[in-house]
């Protein structure tokens, strides 16, 4: 299906599929030391425009340990460049400066500043998004020294664009691929068509060795139909977003009213859960901590099955259950559309 494996410049290697959380700083250190035993944080996503912007930790950054040391993680290290705020404000920030920003600091994969592309954007205006992103890793991939360089993929709705954006990116040799700007189709009752089509088809462009990332997967429940149309990288913040509106995570579904876990059909061994079904909705604090491990734990699972020749089984199994739970969910309905195992 793809490599089980992403080696990155200084040698290190990371097995696929991961996920990487979105860095924060003033949590991720409390999770990391959450659970003395259980899955490990093997990589975080951090977004350099934020650490860019403050003129002196920029400085401290370039001329300093770098990135690593500042977070205090050795683990995977990926930036995203502000692209996605560039939809809501001014960043005054070009491509150029960026790329050099996080590749100083020792960033282990470094993002263009792409043109993100939302589903409402027309074809022309998607198309010219298109050859601009183009243009921008074209030109970053003659700065970047240190990491290895993300090629994204755009295109917006329109799968012709998004398969020549592949097309592309696979000509000039990218030895990391994204899909950009998927987001806001996973917010539709877990409906996976365009997802898993786009996916599927970029990882049969580019091949099996280059990593796929999906930028801002995070639902444990779609995570492994994924992996199946040939996603290997995910990344998001879902762990936080879910609890704060009261959302506790499991692998078949996230669930707001914990009675559906009263036949124990699902039991978690995380910090918070300790192999005993909740009686109440833990609070924020405790769902960030359990949703983070119920995503971890998910990305170990599908990497068994994946050793053991077993996902689509476990799909099964996933689809069974999710469709008691949510008996007006999308995820069987568009999973058999797409057909791929």
């Amino acid at each position: 299906m793809f490599s089980r494996e992403l080696v990155i410049n200084n040698g290190r290697k990371f097995e696929l599929p991961i996920f990487l959380p979105v860095y924060q700083p003033h949590r991720m250190q409390a999770l990391r030391s959450a659970w003395s035993e259980g899955p490990e944080i093997e990589g975080c996503i951090v977004n350099s425009y934020f650490l860019y912007k403050q003129r002196e930790l920029r400085q401290q950054l370039v001329e300093g340990p770098g990135l690593h040391d500042y977070l205090g993680f050795d683990g995977l290290v990926t930036t995203d460049s502000g692209a996605f705020q560039g939809l809501t404000r001014q960043l005054y920030l070009n491509n150029a400066d960026i790329v050099r920003f996080q590749d100083r600091i020792g960033s282990d994969i470094v993002s263009p500043l792409d043109l993100i592309t939302p589903p409402g954007d027309k074809k022309a205006v998607a198309e010219a998004k298109l050859v601009s992103t183009e243009k921008r890793i074209v030109k970053a991939m003659g700065l970047v020294e240190r990491g290895i360089l993300v090629g994204v993929q755009q295109g917006g709705r329109y799968a012709d664009l998004r398969r020549r954006s592949v097309e592309f990116l696979r000509d000039l040799g990218v030895r990391y691929l994204a899909l950009g700007s998927l987001v806001p189709f996973f917010n539709r009752n877990h409906d996976l068509r365009f997802v898993g089509r786009t996916s599927a088809e970029a990882r049969e462009i580019i091949g099996p060795d280059v990593p796929m990332h999906v930028y801002g997967a995070g639902d444990p429940v779609e995570l492994p139909f994924l992996v199946a149309c040939g996603v290997n990288v995910f990344d998001s913040a879902s762990y936080g977003h879910y609890a704060q509106t009261g959302w506790y995570m499991t692998p078949y579904g996230a669930l707001q009213d914990l009675d559906k876990l009263a036949a124990g059909e699902f039991v978690c061994a995380c910090p918070v859960c300790q192999g005993e079904p909740p009686r109440v909705m833990p609070d924020t604090e405790q769902l960030i901590v359990h949703n983070l491990w119920t995503i971890l734990v998910t990305i170990q699972t599908i990497r068994t099955h994946l050793a053991g020749g077993t996902l689509p089984g476990y799909l099964d199994d996933v689809l069974k259950l999710h469709d008691e739970w949510f008996p007006t969910s999308a995820l069987h309905s568009s999973w058999r559309e797409i057909d791929l195992v």
